[in-house]
């Protein structure tokens, strides 16, 4: 079988194929490249593996672009890279450079012992049989694929199994069992049962990854077009105990006196692979994971009434930037935007269940701001039963939220606003200092206008804080 390529990346290929040709190398594209270049998928980055140096190789074949790319080594690792670039940003290509090698591990690392090797050194090494395809390079090759284990088959099949015993793979390098779940979720592939049955008996190696890698695999599986997939593989294969036991905790369901739960862990895949069908965005994806996160440490069986989460919104909120720590995320922007939503989650959907007032509807505008559009994609992936008819009318109620929320910013203005009588203002016309009583006054103007007790305007907005002052027995100075 060959693999088709653009023009532009056949012309690079034989020009690392002439520069390996030149330095009396054998040459070959191998890995992801050769894999989605059969599955049709997008290419941003080409492997290139030499029976030589492949820093050398690099900087040899950067000699043969008409624009010299410059050339990153990195010699710890025996590899270099260079970027082609093109006039058309989609066929912008980074190619990797390395030398054909075998690989050996200690127990306690995941970094190898490295020698040279053959390309059939190389491919064994590789962490499925998928990524373990090769295209010879050199002039006169015909981009026919090298394929020692099975895996076109595989690809056809849609099964991702290793080279080797799946045990030795995933014990040399524990990063490989995320991987393969992230591929499955990534890519709609079954992993086969003898190489995920090896994953679950070399779970616990995991921990000897670091956390920002884990992370990375993870997210990747987030960003997926349906996660579900690979989580539902991380909790069932143990790797989801190991690396984030706090989702585990949502698993199952509990039953008392005939009243029961929904299994709140597959529930909240549900409400991923839901937002999944309308948002790229990996925090707003975060969001939808975490909403429910604090379920387990709120839940409580009441009398006469049965299970309650009170709260939980709130808990799990304070709960994410203790995630977003352990897990390496980004605690600045991202963070408090996934905060936000997690406390903000059950508001529309109270909304949608009771008559509604313009003031919680202004509430709900201000404290959502820029963020009110992701809150509802949110609310709405929310929306989870097997009785169909329930969704339907929930969405229907939470349709009238939605609407409402349109009508009212149009008319007041409330995302992102501030009330018209600053703290300056407050403490100019009381005589005041920064203090608490500046805040007690503010806040109060801002909850009346909210509240619909006086118009959003700077003269009403006056009378109402002179009014609060003499309540708190200020003394108006300014004229």
């Amino acid at each position: 079988m060959k693999i088709g390529c653009s023009d532009t990346e056949i012309d690079i290929m034989e020009k690392i194929g002439s520069a390996a040709m030149q330095l009396g190398y054998d040459a070959f594209v191998v890995g992801g490249f050769v894999r989605d270049k059969i599955l049709g998928r997008a290419t941003k980055d080409i492997d290139i593996v030499c029976d030589g140096d492949g820093i050398k190789l690099a900087r040899a074949a950067a000699k043969k672009f008409e624009r010299v790319p410059t050339v990153s080594v990195f010699a710890n690792f025996g590899t270099a890279q260079f970027v082609c670039n093109s006039a058309n940003e989609s066929e912008r290509l980074e190619v990797e450079f390395v030398g054909a090698r075998k690989e050996s591990y200690l127990p306690t690392s995941r970094k190898p012992t490295v020698v040279p090797g053959t390309i059939s050194d190389d491919q064994e090494r590789r962490d499925f049989t998928i990524n373990a395809l090769a295209v010879n390079i050199l002039p006169g090759n015909s981009l026919e694929v090298i394929d020692p284990f099975g895996g076109l088959e595989d690809l056809e099949k849609k099964i991702l199994k290793t080279p080797r015993d799946p045990d030795i793979t995933f014990s040399d390098d524990p990063l490989r069992m995320m991987r393969g779940i992230r591929f499955a979720s990534q890519l709609g592939f079954t992993i086969e049962e003898r190489t995920y049955e090896a994953i679950g008996r070399n779970a616990k190696r995991i921990e000897i990854i670091s956390q920002e890698r884990i992370t990375d695999e993870f997210n990747k599986i987030l960003l997926s077009a349906k996660p579900s997939i690979g989580l539902d593989l991380l909790y069932r294969s143990g790797l989801l105990k190991i690396i984030f036991p706090l989702l585990v905790d949502l698993a199952g369901a509990e039953y008392k006196d005939g009243k029961g739960h929904k299994d709140n862990f597959y529930h909240t895949l549900q409400v991923v692979d839901n937002i999944c069908e309308n948002t790229d965005d990996l925090w707003l994806r975060w969001a939808a994971l975490l909403h429910d996160i604090a379920k387990p440490a709120t839940k409580r069986f009441e009398e006469g009434h049965g299970w309650t989460f009170h709260g939980h919104e709130v808990v799990g909120g304070r709960m994410v930037p203790k995630i977003f720590g352990k897990l390496k995320l980004p605690k600045g922007d991202k963070m408090l935007f996934v905060k936000k939503l997690v406390e903000l989650h059950l508001r529309p959907i109270s909304l949608s269940k009771e008559e509604i007032t313009d003031a919680a509807i202004r509430r709900l505008l201000y404290d959502a701001g820029e963020d009110i559009d992701a809150l509802m994609t949110l609310c709405n992936a929310d929306i989870t039963s097997k009785n169909k008819e329930k969704v339907k009318r929930f969405r229907q109620n939470f349709e009238l939220v939605k609407q409402r929320c349109i009508e009212v910013e149009e008319s007041d203005h409330i995302r992102n606003w501030q009330p018209p009588v600053t703290g300056e203002i407050i403490m100019q016309s009381f005589g005041l200092s920064p203090s608490k009583t500046v805040g007690v006054i503010k806040d109060a103007i801002r909850n009346a206008i909210l509240d619909g007790e006086i118009p959003n305007n700077y003269e009403e907005s006056l009378k109402f804080m002179r009014a609060k002052g003499e309540e708190l027995g200020l003394e108006y100075v300014k004229q």
